[in-house]
């Protein structure tokens, strides 16, 4: 991973896996600088090289979406964002963050796919028989995941036991707002002829008790969006489910890539396609 980029008055604390994180070198201000930069990464690898400009869209998704959902809750703060990191910054207020990722699937793909195929079951919820891969499910699903450290796997877990992690009422909450967010988000995208199949929120807490939306949220990293004509008339399920995504990414380390050591390099033509996919996107949902 490259080092973190130095910012004037501000202290490099923390590095994710496309994020930097920032604390004020003024003691009295507790907000948090948040940097999305152009990694990317699958299976829980960071990738070279970076998607070009991809912080910038990440940002510009994710800001255009706190303000579609201003009703809830959320970890944006006041402030001017530096020079140096204009267009893919945001301020944040200082979060104890949950250890849960709040996937929500409206769809059924991916891994969600995989584990119906062999126990028809999705993260232990039994569906319905006859589903086939990028179907729309009953209702959307609330399957949490427990956030591993930097370098480990993000384990899916059941709803029991996100309230040994965070109590009954936290949990309900957490499980509560990710689906009328989901719900909400999906009829946004939708108006745009577009169809959120599943995404993940991250939640924090703030100093009053408050649950806040926090990280990025409906984003191409954290979300699969679909265009809904394709998925209503695509002969094959990987028609149907083009994703303006990284799912080109995952696609292409899937057939070149065993899982073992180092991931290969991505080639020039996967990165121009991936970029492209993430601008497209942002030109479908703001017209």
């Amino acid at each position: 991973m490259s080092e973190a980029q130095s910012i004037p008055g501000w202290r490099h604390i923390y590095s994710g896996k496309v994020r930097d994180l920032y604390a004020s070198e003024d003691p009295s201000d507790t907000r948090l600088l948040v940097v999305a930069s152009d990694r990317v990464s699958a299976f829980d690898f960071v990738l070279s090289p970076g998607i070009p400009q991809k912080g910038e869209l990440l940002t510009t998704l994710s800001t255009w979406w706190f303000e579609k959902l201003d009703d809830v809750p959320n970890h944006i703060a006041e402030g001017e964002i530096p020079d140096a990191v204009a267009g893919r910054a945001m301020l944040a207020m200082a979060l104890d963050m949950l250890p849960i990722e709040c996937v929500v699937r409206g769809y059924i793909t991916g891994s969600g796919w995989a584990e119906y195929v062999e126990s028809g079951t999705v993260c232990g919820i039994p569906l319905p028989a006859g589903l086939k891969n990028g179907d729309r499910l009953p209702e959307p699903l609330f399957t949490p995941a427990y956030k591993a450290p930097m370098g480990e796997h993000d384990e899916n877990i059941t709803f029991e036991r996100v309230v040994e992690l965070v109590g009954a009422e936290r949990a309900a909450q957490l499980r509560d707002v990710s689906l009328d967010t989901y719900r909400r988000a999906a009829e946004i995208a939708e108006s745009h002829g577009l169809i959120l199949a599943d995404t993940k929120f991250e939640f924090g807490v703030d100093a009053d008790g408050v649950l806040r939306l926090a990280d990025e949220v409906l984003t191409s990293d954290s979300s699969r969006y679909w265009d809904a004509e394709t998925w209503r008339t695509g002969a094959t399920p990987e028609a149907r489910m083009a994703s303006f995504d990284k799912q080109i990414v995952r696609d292409w380390l899937a057939a070149n890539w065993d899982k073992q050591g180092e991931p290969p390099a991505l080639p020039t033509d996967i990165v121009e396609r991936t970029a492209d996919r993430y601008r497209e996107l942002i030109d479908r949902l703001k017209g």
